[in-house]
């Protein structure tokens, strides 16, 4: 009897071992070798133009299959092979069951247009006041006027809060674990995000505090759901050149992901030496943000550099709706309500389906159609 107790621990010893291995940080070699089998990712941050946040995208009431369908059928006629899409918290606590199966709805749908797309849980960005239902109305003028953070403030600053976002986590990622539909999960969008042009005032004091401790947790919820597809949250600013030189959010958010992946606004040669710093890293790289035309980043000069790199590549904004993303952030100081921008800022196409300039979506279709230079591995 004792020998078999002895054998029995061991067993137990074996499996919860195997286990945690399973629930660690992907290999440079995993994570390179899974990258080497996909093609050349690019694609847009998506929200249908009928729905001003997440919130309102995802939401029973609101949601939109039919608006969904038709604007991922643009995404596949330019070659896009991706979307990055927000979910929320909220949503799950309101109806797991519900919003399971509005995701499930919308994979089917980007599928059908071979649309892998990136999951975003959290987002530091905007408004920190979410509330469920009906949504207000855009403010003239005014770019994403609506967006909402995930968690929000008071779920941020309110530990005993941290086992619903645990449950949504898991429940979330633990229900497409091995759905090939997905691409990647982005845990938390611009966690050290201090939203200074807008909400800084209403964010919590010491936010930076929250987020640094529990994003660690959020990796480690995640991971506990084992999923098969990579997990990442993007790096955005500071100082990327070495991990020494990295503020302690960026630097916990580079040593968690399984894949690296990045936000740049700038001009091309800025660009590049993002990418440049982040090869050290050795992993597959994801640029989930770019393109603000007045800011100088633009297809034409952005997407050669993404391409020469292998490294996929994620605009801000698809069609001009309720985010009214195609106006500048400085909106928020100056709203664009007597004048019109010189220039959309994000955004590809009008409400209609027309694209804002023809030759950027005859380039992103050329682009995506042509041949990719083999992933180095990052050396």
């Amino acid at each position: 009897m004792k020998h078999i107790r002895i054998f029995l621990l061991v067993v137990l010893c074996s499996l919860l071992v195997s286990g945690s291995a399973l629930a660690q940080r992907w290999t440079e070699s995993k994570a390179n070798a899974w990258y080497a089998q996909q093609p050349w990712y690019i694609g847009s941050n998506f929200v249908p133009q009928d729905a001003i946040n997440q919130l309102e995208m995802w939401q029973a009431d609101t949601f939109d299959p039919q608006e969904i369908d038709k604007e991922l059928g643009w995404a596949q006629h330019i070659g896009m092979n991706t979307m990055r899409v927000f979910l929320h918290d909220l949503l799950w606590q309101q109806d797991a069951a519900g919003f399971q199966k509005r995701i499930d709805t919308f994979l089917t749908i980007a599928s059908k247009h071979h649309i892998k797309p990136v999951f975003v849980l959290f987002d530091s960005c905007w408004d920190p006041n979410p509330k469920l239902g009906p949504q207000h109305p855009p403010i003239p003028g005014v770019h994403n006027s609506g967006w909402v953070q995930s968690p929000g403030k008071k779920a941020l600053e309110d530990p005993s809060q941290y086992p619903r976002l645990k449950t949504y986590v898991q429940g979330v990622i633990g229900a497409f674990a091995n759905d090939d539909r997905i691409l990647a999960w982005d845990l938390w969008n611009e966690p050290s995000n201090g939203n200074n042009n807008s909400y800084g005032k209403e964010d919590p004091k010491n936010k930076a505090h929250y987020v640094q401790d529990l994003l660690p947790q959020v990796f480690e919820w995640a991971r506990s759901a084992h999923p098969s597809q990579p997990l990442t949250s993007g790096v955005w600013t500071g100082d990327w050149s070495s991990l020494d030189k990295m503020d302690p959010i960026t630097r916990i958010q580079i040593e968690e992901s399984d894949i690296i992946s990045f936000h740049n606004y700038g001009w091309p040669e800025e660009f590049e030496q993002r990418i440049q710093w982040l090869l050290q890293f050795h992993r597959p790289i994801i640029c989930t943000e770019y393109m603000a035309r007045g800011a100088g980043s633009t297809f034409d000069t952005i997407l050669p550099i993404a391409k020469k790199y292998r490294v996929a590549a994620i605009s801000w904004g698809f069609v001009a709706g309720k985010t009214q993303t195609y106006l500048p952030w400085d909106s928020w100081q100056r709203p664009y309500v007597l004048i019109q921008p010189t220039v959309w800022f994000h955004d590809i196409f009008h409400p209609d389906g027309t694209p804002y300039r023809q030759r950027e979506v005859e380039l992103i279709h050329d682009l995506a159609t042509s041949p990719t230079p083999a992933w180095n591995e990052g050396k």
